[in-house]
């Protein structure tokens, strides 16, 4: 099993609308960046754990929990012309961005992004390093279990 810190702005997208949506699922779509893209397409699978964080907001961080719930398919907001993601470089043929369903599991109390950084044990967590803008980073067994067990459950 793998685990992401996956990033939305809670007025696109909260850790409440999502668990508010048909079967707490919600598509994870619009993202423009090639190495948060390859994640999606490459790296996760069925069941992955997810850190829901909510970005761009007056208190940054870690809002609840989900699941990766399919696989990478393409984004249909880079064909819609109407649509802030659009893409006019990509082709329904060759489609350059996809996206993947994510599950919320559960809302957590906040877990700001000062409080991440306090914490020794995630000194080398992707998120907080310096210069990081990634929507999607890739979390490691032992972070995902020390933010889980130590810091959600506080």
């Amino acid at each position: 099993m793998n685990y992401w810190l996956m990033k939305s702005e809670p007025e696109e997208c909260s850790i409440d609308m999502a668990l508010a949506a048909p079967k707490k699922t919600v598509p994870w779509t619009g993202v423009r960046n090639y190495q948060a893209r390859n994640f999606m397409r490459d790296g996760m699978k069925l069941g992955d754990g997810v850190l829901f964080y909510h970005s761009s907001c007056a208190e940054p961080g870690i809002a609840g929990l989900a699941e990766v719930a399919s696989a990478a398919y393409p984004d249909a907001t880079q064909f819609d012309k109407k649509s802030k993601y659009y893409d006019p470089a990509s082709k329904k043929d060759a489609p350059r961005w996809v996206h993947v369903d994510v599950r919320a599991t559960k809302k957590t109390r906040l877990v700001p992004i000062a409080e991440l950084r306090a914490q020794p044990e995630l000194a080398d967590m992707v998120i907080l390093k310096r210069g990081n803008r990634l929507s999607i980073t890739p979390v490691s067994a032992a972070e995902w279990r020390f933010i889980t067990s130590k810091l959600l459950n506080s």
